[in-house]
């Protein structure tokens, strides 16, 4: 297998698709294929002869993302010279759609995948004089491909209700060895003002308008007002939001902007509660990396990161309503046998989500998709 991936995001870009599109690399190499990628230009990105970098610019509604224009030139020069034997874009716009126009020309098999809720987005960037276009354009691109994969069944549902076809489910794994228990730290719990007795609730993510944060923030000042320096908040992430949730945040809350690797396994493992407010999520990667650091977990009660956080090992609160997450926050704080079971029952599902057997599963696709 000689595979190209077109895609508009690709590390050192900080999301949920683009380590997840690193770690395809590495196991499409590891299973015997050769990878090429092409992506948008990143200031901060090192050379590699792997990845071909269109140039690019900031996304005005979203500096940290990068938009790029189709290059079919470009496209077609990378097929003619490397040969790959199967396309996949996981963006819909830019670099994926010049994979589209190259491998129709070439008559490259085509496959695509599903990341982000780009119609639920339009609200919330003052873009909705596209909703008429929205689901008609991506039903176009993705349906011209031979297969597409979306993160959760719950998506795939949603993708087949707007006339999606061929759909099947690539799910997300989990590394124990970054996310795990093993790395809490009382040095920063002590950083982060969390008394002996005290108890952190995090957040991890973007701060952006779709992710809902002002809910967490409102339900947080909520928390923090009644139950005073018992309960500390802190979220790590950056975005285009990040002004107004420092403006907006409860007093005592600690933002600790953008973390990585050992920083980031830290955090996580240090605190006791995870905060999730989002409802556009199409998997919530987020949330499996919270479950297996043995977080108790606070999340919405509709979107695709129910499939995650189930009754069975999280509190659900009423979507967009900071009182509810409020009030889950407050039981989970009064009860500590209800926290360690909820929070064992996490840590015993994240343990099940290898990314062997997630990536096994892809390619057996890739396999099927060059059948079809």
């Amino acid at each position: 297998m000689r595979l190209a991936i077109f895609t508009d995001t690709y590390p050192p870009q900080i999301n949920g698709v683009a380590p997840t599109l690193a770690r395809l690399v590495k196991a499409v190499e590891a299973r015997g294929g050769d990878v090429a990628v092409v992506t948008v230009s990143d200031p901060d990105a090192k050379s590699d002869p792997q990845v071909e970098r269109w140039p690019s610019i900031p996304f005005w509604a979203y500096p940290q993302l990068q938009m790029a224009a189709p290059r079919r030139d470009k496209a077609l020069d990378l097929i003619e010279k490397w040969k790959p034997t199967l396309i996949h874009s996981t963006t819909e716009f830019g670099v994926g759609l010049g994979g589209l126009i190259a491998a129709r020309e070439k008559r490259v098999p085509f496959v695509t995948s599903y990341h982000t809720h780009f119609t639920a987005y339009l609200k919330h960037y003052n873009l909705t004089m596209l909703d008429a276009i929205g689901w008609p354009y991506l039903r176009w691109f993705h349906n011209a491909g031979r297969m597409t994969w979306a993160p959760s069944e719950i998506v795939r549902a949603e993708l087949e209700q707007n006339g999606f076809t061929n759909t099947r489910v690539w799910s997300r794994g989990i590394d124990a060895n970054q996310f795990h228990p093993k790395f809490r730290s009382n040095e920063l719990r002590a950083k982060l003002g969390v008394p002996e007795d005290g108890l952190l609730a995090i957040y991890v993510g973007r701060l952006a308008p779709e992710k809902g944060i002002h809910v967490a923030l409102e339900a947080m000042r909520q928390v923090m007002e009644r139950n005073g320096s018992k309960i500390r908040f802190a979220l790590a992430g950056h975005g285009p939001d990040e002004e107004r949730c420092r403006a907006t945040a409860p007093p005592g809350t600690v933002f600790m902007g953008r973390l990585t690797g050992r920083a980031l396994s830290e955090f996580y493992a240090s605190g006791d509660i995870f905060v999730f407010p989002s409802i556009t999520e199409t998997f919530g990667n987020v949330v499996l990396e919270a479950m297996a650091s043995r977080l108790a977990l606070v999340a919405p009660d509709i979107g695709a990161t129910t499939e995650l956080a189930t009754t069975e090992n999280a509190l659900q609160f009423r979507a967009q309503d900071p009182a509810s997450l409020a009030d889950c926050v407050e039981k989970l704080a009064n009860d500590p046998a209800l926290r360690k079971r909820l929070s064992d029952a996490a840590f015993a599902l994240a343990t099940t989500r290898t990314w062997d057997a997630v990536f096994d599963g892809l390619v057996s696709d890739y396999r099927d998709a060059l059948k079809a």
